[in-house]
This record gives C-alpha cells, structure tokens and sequence, in this order.
C-alpha cells in the first residue's frame, strides 16, 4: 500500500491497488474502444492488416502518434519522416513521464518506472498523477490493463468493419477521429487566448502549405512537421509561460 513516505511490494498490497486501478481503468478503456475503431479505419486505409493494427495499437498507445504514422504509411514516406513525425507527435509523453517520476517513492525499481512510461496514455496519466501521495506503479498497471486491451480490439474493429463496410460510410465514420481532436483543442481553446490565437492560425497555415507550389510538393508528414516546429517555436518565444502559472 502506499504512503507519503513509504511503498509496500507486498502481494496483498499489490493486489488491491492492482484492483484499484483496474476499476478506474475500465471506464477509459470504454472510451477508446469507440475512439480506436475510427483509428482502425485510418489503418485499413494505410494499408495494415488486423493483426498489424492490432500489434501497432498494443504497443503504441497514442491516438495522434498513431495517426499520424498511419497517414505517413499511406504516403510511402520513409524511415525518417516517419520518425521525425512521431517523436513530434507523442513528445508530450515525454512531459508525462517526467512528472509522473516526481511521484515515485525512491526505493521504486527502475522497471517499474520503465513500465510506467513505456505504456501511459493522457487518460491514464491523468488518473495516476491526481492520486494522492506517492505512485503505486501497480495502480497504473491496473488502469493500463483494463484500458489499453480495448483500444487495439477497437483498431481490429475498425479495420475489419473497415473491408466490409460501403465506401462512403468509412468516408463518414472517418470524420469521427477528427472529431476526437477537437474534444481536445476545444476545451484549452475557451481558456487560454494565445492557444485560441494559434489554433486558427495552424489551419490557416496547413492550407497555406498545401496550396504553395513549392511546399505542396513535399509529403503531407513533412509539411506537418515543419509547421509544428515553427509554430511551437514562435509561441514559446513570443508566449512563453510564466514560472507562477507553471506551479500552478
């Protein structure tokens, strides 16, 4: 069981927080079951099987990351802008596991710290990091247990429903992973005006650099990556965040 000051590895201690966040994750896993099965149909387009949907979901636990790898394939871009592309898109994982390990009692192991990382989500995070005193990793193994199976049964879904479904209802149902991402703009959108400044900017520019001769010629993947990189850099420099709202 956890404390302020100590963790227990006991199996009866292990066992309940395990439970705990089992419980906690299941509602999670319910959400991406629904939200992965437009991510399959994002997979079938860029050409994977079931069972690669299903491994790439299992071990890749990032809607935007998997996205964004999956439009990459459908492009036949290379290794390299397929790296580049999802080290951008899943950097915030970075950030997650850097608070997450703040949290650790210092006799963790470093596996389980490892495992921790290896496999959060935003969900998952946000769950782990508003428990109370120091992280328990088994509670985090718990939500990831009863969540993450979910997303990549979604993904197969998608993909299968994806072979079997009319052309023009995998165009609509499409629309939904779309939709997901702006449930997560929105909301930062009502709160902070730079980012409700920079929001209409970034589809300005993507359309810009889709209709500009020579930026329309590099790949969808590489456009992206460029303009995330300008953009973040403009909004650090000119916007940055001070050191009081950060502690907050």
């Amino acid at each position: 069981m956890t404390s302020k000051n100590k963790i227990s590895f006991s199996p009866r201690g292990k066992r309940g927080v395990f439970f705990s966040g089992l419980r906690d994750g299941l509602p999670i896993g319910l959400g991406y079951l629904a939200v992965s099965f437009s991510l399959g149909i994002a997979a079938k387009n860029a050409g994977l099987s079931a069972f690669q949907g299903f491994l790439a979901s299992l071990l890749t636990n990032a809607s935007a990351g998997e996205y964004a790898i999956f439009t990459v394939i459908a492009a036949n871009a290379g290794y390299l802008e397929a790296f580049f592309m999802t080290v951008v898109a899943n950097a915030r994982y970075l950030l997650m596991g850097c608070a997450l390990s703040q949290k650790f009692h210092k006799d963790t192991p470093l596996f389980h710290r490892m495992l921790v990382g290896f496999d959060i989500t935003d969900e998952v995070f946000g769950i782990t990091i508003a428990r109370p005193g120091v992280l328990d990793p088994y509670y985090t193994y718990g939500a990831m247990t009863s969540s993450i199976p979910f997303w990549a049964c979604g993904t197969v879904l998608g993909i299968i429903m994806g072979n079997l479904l009319p052309l023009r209802v995998v165009s609509a149902l499409s629309v939904a992973l779309y939709g997901m991402f702006l449930a997560v703009i929105i909301p930062p959108v009502k709160t902070d005006r730079v980012i409700a400044v920079l929001v209409p900017i970034c589809f300005a520019l993507s359309f810009l650099f889709a209709r500009i001769p020579v930026l329309a010629s590099i790949s969808e993947g590489t456009r992206t990556i460029i303009l995330t990189i300008i953009i973040a850099s403009a909004a650090a420099i000119f916007f940055p965040v001070k050191e009081e709202a950060e502690n907050e």
